[in-house]
């Protein structure tokens, strides 16, 4: 009987033991990496991370039965390898653009947003012009010599052509107009340099017209030429294997896509325009 009993105490030690390892582990919960300087997909509203992609994933979450928890890292270049590998967290959403580079490390989700390259700057130091779609939009051109803002490793920086120099420095020219262009780590920092160590800024259209919100900035779309937009696609990082959280997504994504108000607008456009502020 004693014996019987020392067993079941033991058994019953074993399974308390592994539940614990489950929450150490994270498993009753998805770890989000993000950088919450990126209006209206992730931003601050106090000590909470709040924006579109959360919404996203708390509905994800819903899905699956278990907590979303958001993790801000200041260094958005850290955040893919850090899904990639996949032992502090389970993905990352931060207005992430689909790369191929990113795809050999990452599974992305469906896309859920078409975005273009913007330019922030001050009123009076750029003239836009009009693209033959109508659009207000500043040239690649007109770039020439400029000192352009970017955010490390994104698309920002990928069209600008900044690269690190073998003394690890970040150097380069966009598209050989002789501009300079200079890293920060967010976009916010970035606009606040404007006019005392840069020109402008090249950030992605939402967190551009964000900035430009106040009226302290204005911001417009940048263009190779008169029909050529500088476009790009988001979608959220998972690490590479985890099935089940992916097709979650993009059930949750699907969903969202395909669900329109009465103006015909989906759920993911509604959600911007709320965390714009414009509804």
């Amino acid at each position: 009987m004693k014996k019987a009993l020392l067993i079941l105490v033991v058994v019953a030690m074993v399974a308390v033991s592994a539940m614990a390892m489950v929450a150490c582990n994270g498993n009753d919960k998805i770890i989000v990496q993000t950088n919450a300087y990126f209006a209206p997909f992730e931003y601050f509203e106090g000590t909470n991370i709040v924006g579109v992609d959360v919404e996203i994933m708390q509905k994800v979450g819903e899905k699956l039965g278990k907590e979303v928890e958001f993790v801000n890292n200041e260094e958005f270049s850290q955040i893919i390898p850090l899904v990639q590998e996949g032992k502090v967290c389970d993905a990352g959403a931060a207005g992430l653009t689909i790369t191929e580079e990113r795809k050999a490390k990452v599974d992305f989700s469906i896309p859920y947003y078409t975005s273009v390259q913007y330019v922030v700057y001050k009123e009076g130091d750029f003239e836009t012009q009009k693209a033959t779609n109508g659009v207000d939009c500043i040239m690649w051109s007109d770039l020439a010599d400029k000192k352009i803002g970017v955010q490390l490793d994104t698309t920002g920086m990928i069209y600008t052509d900044l690269e690190i120099n073998g003394d690890g420095d970040y150097v380069g020219e966009l598209a050989g107009t002789g501009a300079e262009c200079v890293p920060f780590s967010n976009a916010q920092l970035a606009a606040e340099a404007i006019g005392l160590q840069i020109d402008c800024v090249v950030v992605d259209e939402l967190p551009a017209k964000y900035l430009a919100k106040n009226g302290k900035y204005k911001c417009a779309a940048l263009y190779y030429d008169a029909d050529t937009a500088t476009e790009e696609q988001y979608a959220v990082a998972v690490t590479k294997g985890n099935t089940e959280l992916l097709n979650a997504i993009n059930e949750v994504l699907t969903e969202m896509l395909n669900t329109k108000d009465g103006n015909g607008k989906d759920q993911i456009q509604l959600l911007v325009e709320k965390h714009l502020g414009l509804n």
